[in-house]
């Protein structure tokens, strides 16, 4: 069997199926090993972006929404994939969005069929409980830099009425508490340290890397194998009865569509031999959206100091001598997630807040304000929007054509902007006025629906959760198998037929659990 991917997904699916000695697996993976330092550090996850080296780097097509912007896409290219490099919040959703995936076609996978292979991937830190699992290969831990200005904006939002919640993967999304991330005593935990490395000594499992698939190949519509090319230089063909796509959202459809498995007429025009007219892959592209509210600070509370010039040098070595201080963060230390109106059955935004404030520039550059600020973020939970995502040559090295339509719905502007709105609540709490100094971003009097909008016009980017591009249901069957076709499947977030309510990793980790250990691959001769 061949996995096309070591990321989020392929790494699960490559230890758990090669458990089984007599099931011989080929891992592929385009970008390289997960030995850089700055693949570790938690706070480095902002420095792999726009590194060709681990990250793809793709933009979408300019947002008409957006002042026509092009919105950066860093997504993983390295073992691990994006959970290598992405913030490692550990959210997995609301019941409601499992239960919306059975309604959708996914049978199978409503909140009750998915809740064990959550647990059966966890190991989780502090809770024990039916909604938890502390035996899996992935850690879930706890903050390990809090500071009094986390302690403000939790009690913030006590004062605009959002309760204290200390566990958004148990019994209720709803509230404001911290997050806990994918690391190990200090340090990130991908799927590649989680599942890979334990397993890579198993003679059944090979793992190659620097090597992208160009295409799967087909003798009718069975599967025969996948092109495959070392950067090095080099074509082959590797033989394989079944071949399981782990690329993500953007991938997997990619070469999907480079495999003639796609809407016909577009692959005829672009000269493609058509296997099977399958014209939903690449469509019904969804993704968080997120917008935010900066505000100046003494010194003292923010971190930006700790990570700029001179002060850089002890805060590495304090996080080397004893894994602690502001670079075990991930991208946000505490939040919590909330109501925009009455009658929701779920959250509809969430909210990340840091103690400290980044720049981002349309290329994707991400650095510490030379100032000292403090950040908090909304960005809505189910979006109404999506978009597509489509190759545009037969080069398998171009990248896709990426138009993900944010803010295309009315619901998704209004819920952003009273997301936004309530965040700025929160900064002007009385919890938060020892801590806040001046209104950064929106600027001050900019409060009206319409002014709010045009400030998330120009600022709003997205919060790296692609999904749905090949959607349970319509491109690929409950059991993960594409439609029309045999021995071909896709698992990774771009099955999931809606995105989920928070941060997309651990449902991706989920999907692969639940793929290998319910024998979803059995049908076909492996």
């Amino acid at each position: 069997m061949v996995i096309v991917g070591a990321g989020s997904a392929g790494c699960v699916l490559a230890n758990r199926l090669s458990q089984d000695p007599s099931r011989r697996v080929l891992l592929v993976e385009a970008g390289g090993g997960h030995r850089h330092p700055l693949l570790h550090i938690p706070a480095g996850w902002a420095a792999n972006f726009k590194n060709p080296k681990v990250d793809w780097g793709y933009s979408t097509e300019p947002e008409a929404q957006l002042n026509g912007r092009s919105i950066y896409w860093p997504r993983g290219k390295v073992l691990g994939g994006s959970s290598a490099i992405n913030g490692m919040v550990y959210i997995r959703g609301v019941p409601l969005d499992y239960e919306r995936w059975a309604q959708a076609g996914a049978t199978g996978w409503g909140y009750d069929d998915v809740l064990p292979y959550f647990r059966k991937a966890e190991a989780q830190q502090r809770v024990d409980d039916e909604f938890h699992g502390v035996d899996g290969p992935l850690y879930v831990e706890d903050v390990r830099d809090k500071r009094e200005a986390h302690e403000a904006f939790l009690h913030g939002m006590q004062e605009v009425g959002i309760p204290r919640n200390d566990d958004f993967n148990g019994r209720d999304q709803a509230g404001g508490g911290y997050y806990q991330f994918n690391q190990h005593v200090g340090r990130r935990w991908s799927t590649a340290s989680a599942y890979l490395d334990p397993v890579r000594s198993r003679s059944n499992l090979d793992v190659v890397t620097h090597t992208k698939a160009h295409r799967v190949t087909f003798e009718g519509k069975r599967v025969t194998g996948v092109v495959l090319e070392h950067e090095r230089g080099g074509v082959r063909h590797v033989e394989a009865a079944h071949v399981a796509l782990c690329g993500g959202s953007i991938n997997s459809p990619q070469l999907l569509e480079l495999s003639g498995v796609g809407d016909g007429e577009r692959l005829q025009e672009l000269g493609i031999e058509v296997v099977h007219h399958l014209p939903d892959v690449g469509e019904h592209l969804q993704d968080h959206l997120i917008s935010k509210a900066v505000y100046g600070t003494r010194d003292e509370h923010s971190i930006n100091r700790e990570v700029q010039g001179w002060r850089l040098a002890p805060t590495a070595l304090r996080w080397l001598l004893t894994r602690g201080g502001p670079l075990t963060t991930g991208s946000a230390p505490v939040g919590g997630f909330w109501y925009t109106r009455e009658g929701l059955e779920a959250p509809d935004i969430q909210i990340h807040f840091a103690s400290g404030a980044t720049l981002y520039n349309n290329q994707g550059r991400i650095k510490a304000m030379p100032i000292p600020a403090m950040t908090a973020v909304a960005d809505q939970n189910r979006p109404e929007s999506s978009g597509s995502l489509h190759i545009t040559s037969t080069d398998p090295h171009a990248p896709p054509r990426i138009r993900a339509s944010y803010l295309d719905s009315e619901v998704d502007r209004k819920t952003l902007i009273d997301g936004l709105r309530l965040v700025v609540s929160i900064f002007e709490s009385q919890a938060m006025a020892p801590f806040v100094t001046e209104r950064i971003a929106p600027r001050v009097n900019v409060d009206s629906d319409d002014e709010l909008l045009d400030y998330i016009r120009g600022d709003a980017v997205t919060s790296y959760h692609p999904t749905s591009t090949c959607r349970i249901g319509s491109v690929v069957d409950p059991d993960l198998s594409v439609k029309g076709v045999s021995g071909l499947s896709v698992v990774d977030a771009s099955v999931m037929p809606y995105v989920v309510s928070g941060n997309t990793n651990a449902a991706t980790i989920m999907i692969a659990e639940k793929a290998a250990e319910q024998h979803l691959f059995q049908s076909e001769p492996l």
